[in-house]
């Protein structure tokens, strides 16, 4: 047989056999346009803090206090970004425990430049994860603007994201215990929305109110400023979420398409209810109604169609809207911005709903093989209860040692003057 196809021909046989198997080789070569796409979803989603939330937040709070939340979230990035590197990446995405990850991968180390995560750098990857783990303390900032120490903002942010983020995010995307499980979370319900959303409402408990809550605060200083930051939000959210397929291809694109509708659908449904119990539809309704929709898509939005999307954000506009006056009027908790009952109701609600339009029957991806929707609906439930106690028992500790450490809630004198000028000497608005 030799003889008859001769030296050439055996070689390219053999070629056309290693050509189809699955080697290691191949799996590990570079994906120039899914590397692309990933550099940018990073910018993207960075965009999403700053100066996105930033302007978000800073437009809902008195003028007195927009630098301040401004610095808030302008630390919290720099400071969250430094500790990822020092070990924060390592805990989430390290070989370890079920729980949390080694400090095998602390300082980057044994990363090179041609350390592959898949199809794309290690280095991609590391900072795109980065961005997650940079907007998800400074979701919080909306829990605690205009009464807090500015010391304890750093304190809790940093505390936080060892303690809370980077054992959440183990657990659903570094390997960890619901992983193994089989738990959903395409883009972040349980690791970005529900650990900062239940964090929120304790740290908010916590602190204490505002003087005037809940009926007597002033109205937001400068709604426009907001719907800028939150139009940067929408537009960032695409790297969030299309970005999470770590990849350019076609969950990537209905990940986006779903994202956008499931937006529109829930800031309509806000904008619907605010004008017909008041008579008159507000810009603040309406953003805010946008960023229910946006959290409640994410868990889902690489699991299910357009019908999932548009439902998705139909729930998401009633349920968070209900959920704010729940916190405010029923529990007396001062959330300021709202982050428990739009971002971390959202959440869960997204991930849970994921079991269900994921079906295929409802336009979804499909379920895994042999798991049906009420196994993957209590999966997902059981993620949503570890996911909230544990960031409801972390944030109690993380609290009390920030306040033995720095103390927490500003003098009245403070937040009297402006936590502007009283912490930062400066002033937004100059008369």
């Amino acid at each position: 047989m030799f003889k008859r196809f001769g030296f050439n021909g055996l070689a390219m046989a053999l070629a056309g056999l290693v050509w189809l198997l699955p080697s290691a080789a191949q799996a590990a070569e570079l994906n120039d346009g899914n590397t692309a796409w990933i550099l940018t979803s990073t910018a993207l989603v960075l965009f999403m803090t700053l100066p996105g939330l930033a302007l978000f937040y800073a437009g809902l709070v008195q003028s007195k206090n927009v630098l301040s939340v401004m610095m808030h979230c302008f630390s919290i990035a720099c400071l969250v970004s430094v500790l990822w590197l020092v070990g924060a990446y390592s805990l989430a995405f390290a070989e370890g425990t079920p729980i949390v990850g080694g400090l095998s991968k602390a300082f980057f180390s044994g990363v090179g430049k041609d350390t592959l995560s898949g199809d794309i750098p290690e280095s991609v990857f590391f900072m795109f994860q980065m961005t997650f783990a940079i907007i998800t303390p400074a979701l919080i900032v909306g829990a605690y603007p205009e009464r807090i120490k500015f010391g304890a903002v750093l304190v809790f942010s940093g505390l936080w994201l060892i303690l809370v983020y980077a054992p959440v995010t183990h657990w659903v995307w570094g390997g960890g215990f619901l992983a193994g499980m089989g738990i959903m979370d395409f883009a972040g319900g349980l690791v970005v929305h529900a650990t900062a959303g239940t964090s929120a409402l304790v740290l908010a408990y916590l602190l204490g109110t505002r003087k005037g809550f809940p009926t007597g605060l002033r109205p937001p200083h400068n709604p426009g400023l907001s719907m800028i930051g939150a139009a940067m939000l929408w537009v960032g959210w695409f790297g969030f979420n299309a970005g999470s397929a770590l990849a350019a291809d076609t969950s990537a694109g209905m990940a986006m398409l779903v994202t956008h509708i499931s937006a529109a659908t829930a800031s309509l449904v806000w904008m619907g209810i605010e004008w017909v119990k008041f008579g008159k539809p507000s810009l603040v309704g309406i953003i805010t109604g946008m960023v229910a929709g946006l959290a409640t898509i994410t868990p889902a939005s690489g699991y299910v169609g357009p019908l999932g999307g548009l439902c998705i954000g139909l729930a998401g506009g009633f349920i968070c809207y209900w959920a704010v006056g729940l916190v405010k009027s029923t529990w007396k908790i001062d959330d300021s911005l709202d982050v428990f009952a739009v971002h971390g109701v959202g959440g869960v609600t997204g991930t849970l709903l994921a079991a269900v339009f994921g079906v295929a029957a409802l336009g979804g991806g499909g379920l895994a093989e042999g798991v049906g929707m009420g196994q993957q609906l209590g999966v997902q439930a059981i993620g949503v209860v570890a996911t909230v106690v544990w960031s409801a028992a972390l944030t109690f500790v993380i609290v009390k040692v920030t306040m033995a450490m720095v103390g927490f809630r500003a003098s009245e004198d403070e937040i009297t003057e402006g936590l502007d000028v009283a912490a930062h000497g400066e002033s937004g608005y100059t008369l």
